[in-house]
């Protein structure tokens, strides 16, 4: 982490920050199989009072599907913008837009599923969005890259590789993080606050750039190598400390 500094606390009054949060690696462990995670009462807690805090300025941005981050944190439900921002959820109970499988996806998906059958990777299909996961086997991820850029060949133009810590995906040019941040940045309650990014991994960078242009705070959790987030924590436990002492219960706006 030389070289980046971790994040400051937050100054303003509350009512002057928009939050945005991946979850994997961020908020969570990262797990063998991605529904092996956990969410603690007490998270789910901590959630629902930053939500309350901040006058509803709080989603998820997330490259799971919205209807998997309502399963795993019931019965709280967020504002969120799910498969890189291919699915949004503008207010907590609203409808939320979802993404369709295109045909040359769901193939793609089967024949790279037959390639790596060997029971220790996990190929994940979130309607546009292939996800291979390689946690279990880090052996098979150059494999399993090397699968899915030969494939980018043979697909129409609009997809592009995004290698991750413990795998790798394939998604459409429209998937960023950035894109689904600024949408929110442009509805209330975000819309005139500072924004802060907290994320883990590859596909967390476009986000972190929307973040640096708004003049926001980024933050990357275990940062491997460049990174274009301003600040970094170190692990999952530092993040939840970080929120905790920014939006704890007894705090005065």
């Amino acid at each position: 982490m030389s070289g980046v500094r971790k994040p400051p606390a937050l100054d303003l009054p509350e009512g002057q920050w928009a939050l945005f949060l991946d979850i994997d690696g961020t908020l969570l462990e990262h797990a063998s199989h991605p529904n092996a995670v956990f969410v603690s009462e007490e998270l789910r807690g901590l959630l629902g009072n930053i939500e309350q805090r901040l006058g509803g300025a709080l989603a998820f941005i997330t490259g799971r599907s919205v209807l998997a981050v309502d399963r795993l944190f019931q019965p709280l439900k967020l504002r969120a913008a799910g498969l890189y921002g291919l699915e949004h959820r503008l207010t907590p109970d609203g409808p939320v837009g979802v993404a369709d499988t295109p045909a040359d996806i769901a193939a793609l998906a089967d024949a790279i599923e037959a390639e790596l059958d060997d029971g220790q990777v996990y190929i994940e299909r979130k309607g546009p969005i292939l996800a291979i996961h390689t946690r279990a086997a880090p052996h098979l991820l150059a494999r399993a890259t090397d699968l899915v850029e030969r494939a980018l060949a043979q697909l129409p133009q609009g997809y592009r590789v995004i290698p991750g810590n413990a795998g790798v995906e394939l998604m459409p040019l429209e998937a960023v993080k950035g894109g689904a941040i600024r949408r929110f940045m442009a509805i209330p309650p975000f819309a005139g606050r500072r924004p802060v990014f907290l994320g883990d991994d590859t596909s967390d960078e476009n986000g972190f750039e929307a973040i640096n242009e708004a003049r926001g705070i980024s933050v990357r959790v275990k940062p491997r190598g460049p990174t274009a987030a301003t600040y970094a924590l170190e692990n999952v436990a530092e993040t939840i400390a970080w929120l905790e002492t920014n939006f704890e219960v007894s705090r005065v706006s």
